[in-house]
């Protein structure tokens, strides 16, 4: 009876023992597991990290970048791609014509199968707004020289492509503004040298038309001269508070004779109100639109000048005429250099086309903005606006 006890203890210990092994077993499994699991968590938190460094940091690039995977699809795209492009959607895992459908940007992807990179390609993106980029381009290939993804980065030439553009045209020009009072003097003076010098009156008329375009010359060559101080920067406003009304009387004292020539009556509704401004500068501004008001208003019509305040500690001074007015499309473009809505009528009253763009250029450097409207056939009106003086009196706002 014994032996039976003794092998069921035996059996029981050995059962035991087994419980117990694979319970620390267990215990050793799920520690090592949770072990394991927490070396997989800490390595996806710095796989996050650096793929969200490298988010921030591809973001914060003024170029844009796109990378491509061996399959051509795209796996990275910054905000600066996006902005150029105008993309709004996810485009990850799509290929460039899926995206974007850019025949240029995919043949030069495919380039890159012969060629391992491409430097300096311009891209006109089709659109509205005219847009230039230059693109790097660069195959990547894996240890084996297989093709492993593509990079491309996106340089924006639009500014560098406008500029070279007016740049151009200013040239073309001032070429053509020139060539025209130069051809008119040399075509008199070589008739005068032919025999027409003999005749008074002939002799008479022809130099005064030589003294007409040599002063169009100095004008233009002032205005030229001008225009190109105010954009380098290198003209020093001296800023003072300067009373609006006296200087509107002085501007339309000045050009008193002139507007009788033409008929037309000048008035004045200058508010009582200091501006910040440089004073002859402001003179200049006026000048040239008064002038500008005379010679292209209606004749025996009226020139008004007057101003108010306004919001933001400002002052909007106008200068209005009841003439033919401006066509809608000719707003926007009435400040750019050279632009005449009128070319013929323009060059007959002696314009050097010039003068709106001085006078956009003097506003803006006194940190103002200057605009017309106009309503054809009922005049046009020309407003700016400059920095109300702080110690001047503040009227109620209109």
């Amino acid at each position: 009876m014994v032996w039976p006890f003794v092998t069921a203890l035996a059996l029981a210990a050995l059962v035991a023992m087994h419980l117990w092994w694979r319970s620390r077993f267990s215990r050793a499994r799920e520690a090592a597991r949770s072990e394991v699991e927490a070396l997989k968590d800490e390595e996806r938190r710095a796989t996050l990290q650096v793929q969200t460094q490298q988010e921030v940091l591809f973001n914060s690039m003024l170029e844009g970048l796109l990378l491509l995977d061996e399959q051509g699809r795209i796996q990275l795209a910054n905000r600066a791609f996006a902005t150029m492009f105008g993309v709004t959607a996810d485009i990850r895992g799509r290929t460039i014509m899926e995206a974007m459908r850019l025949h240029e940007l995919a043949a030069l992807v495919s380039s890159l199968d012969t060629q391992k990179q491409v430097l300096g390609y311009e891209l006109k993106l089709p659109s509205l707004n005219e847009r230039w980029l230059q693109i790097n381009a660069a195959a990547i290939f894996n240890g084996q020289g297989r093709r492993h993804g593509t990079v491309l980065v996106f340089h924006d030439l639009t500014r560098l492509k406008q500029l070279e553009t007016a740049r151009q045209e200013f040239v073309a020009n001032v070429s053509h503004e020139l060539r025209t009072p130069l051809s008119l003097i040399k075509g008199y003076v070589e008739t005068l040298l032919d025999g027409a010098r003999d005749n008074p009156e002939v002799a008479t008329k022809f130099l005064q038309t030589i003294d007409r375009n040599a002063e169009r010359l100095k004008l233009l060559i002032e205005d030229l001269l001008t225009i190109s101080e105010l954009e380098s920067g290198r003209v020093k406003l001296n800023l003072q508070a300067v009373a609006l009304a006296p200087v509107v009387a002085k501007v339309l004292g000045d050009f008193k004779t002139r507007a009788e020539a033409r008929g037309v009556s000048l008035a004045s509704q200058a508010p009582e109100l200091a501006v910040r401004a440089d004073v002859d500068r402001l003179e200049q501004v006026l000048g040239n639109l008064v002038d500008n008001a005379i010679k292209y208003g209606r004749a025996k019509g009226t020139l008004t000048v007057g101003g108010r305040a306004v919001e933001g500690g400002q002052v909007e001074v106008f200068v209005q005429d009841d003439g033919p007015g401006i066509p809608p499309e000719a707003l926007e473009r009435v400040f750019e250099r050279f632009y005449r809505v009128d070319k013929a009528r323009s060059r007959e009253q002696g314009g050097t086309g010039l003068g709106l763009a001085i006078v956009k250029h003097i506003i803006q450097s006194h940190g103002g903005r200057v605009w017309a409207t106009s309503v054809l056939g009922h005049g046009a009106t020309f407003f700016f606006v400059l920095p109300q003086d702080s110690g001047a009196l503040q009227p109620p706002l209109l």
